[in-house]
């Protein structure tokens, strides 16, 4: 009877179903998983509940889309094509939050496939690594000396190399990326790429900022939330 109900309208005769216990296992895997993963994402990052929600049950979402093609090479070019139409659109992700994307997506490939003993393997190893490198705040020592730094100047000033001698001084490298009028025109807002030598003064380096450009507004911020992200 159950396979009466849950088969396909399709189906051969000689077509197998899924069995509907085989089907709640795998999709009650990938839903603790989707938990699971949801939950460690959120040590040492900030999160919205949308995007918990969504990495909770993508990767029972992305087991029942494999569960259904099961073998169909026509059913998975199908699939193929349509994940890859798939954006998260509503606000530029992190690099962190795709990779965390992609990482349900592939525990619930293989709770898809039935491999449920590799999906959890696989699913602990990953956010036991993820919050390893988060403890140990991997990358982020060189990160934090690349900065974005935007300064307001008046309009008589010739910005062509009015802070090199600073920048000289206490940057290893910098790059106007950007000139823009503002105020009016009576002002430009200059935007360097820079990144810091080790022991610097910041404070010092702002306020000798301050007297060339008349005391007029300087921002300070870090390149990877100066511009949106993938």
């Amino acid at each position: 009877m159950l396979n009466m109900v849950f088969g396909g309208v399709f189906d051969a005769g000689t077509a197998s179903v899924i069995a509907v216990s085989q089907f709640m296992i795998c999709i009650a895997c990938a839903v603790i998983l989707g938990l699971m993963m949801a939950f460690v994402y959120q040590y040492r990052a900030r999160a919205t509940k949308s995007f918990l929600i969504t990495l909770a049950l993508l990767p029972a979402v992305v087991c029942v889309v494999i569960m259904m093609v099961n073998g169909n090479v026509g059913a998975g070019v199908a699939v193929a094509g349509t994940f890859s139409l798939v954006r998260f659109r509503s606000v530029p992700g992190t690099a962190r939050e795709i990779g965390m994307l992609f990482l349900a997506m592939g525990t619930g490939l293989i709770c898809g496939m039935g491999y449920l003993g590799y999906a959890v393997l696989f699913a602990v190893i990953m956010t036991l690594l993820y919050m390893a490198l988060e403890t140990v705040d991997f990358g982020s020592a060189k990160t934090l000396r690349f900065k974005t730094l935007r300064i307001t100047i008046p309009e008589e000033l010739d910005y062509t190399g009015v802070f090199d001698d600073i920048f000289a001084r206490d940057l290893k490298k910098w790059n106007l990326s950007q000139v823009k009028s503002t105020n009016m025109g009576s002002m430009f807002r200059l935007t360097y790429d820079v990144e810091y030598k080790d022991g610097i003064n910041e404070k010092q380096m702002i306020d000798d900022i301050r007297v060339r450009n008349g005391n007029l507004e300087i921002t300070v911020s870090n390149q990877d939330t100066a511009a949106a992200e993938l």
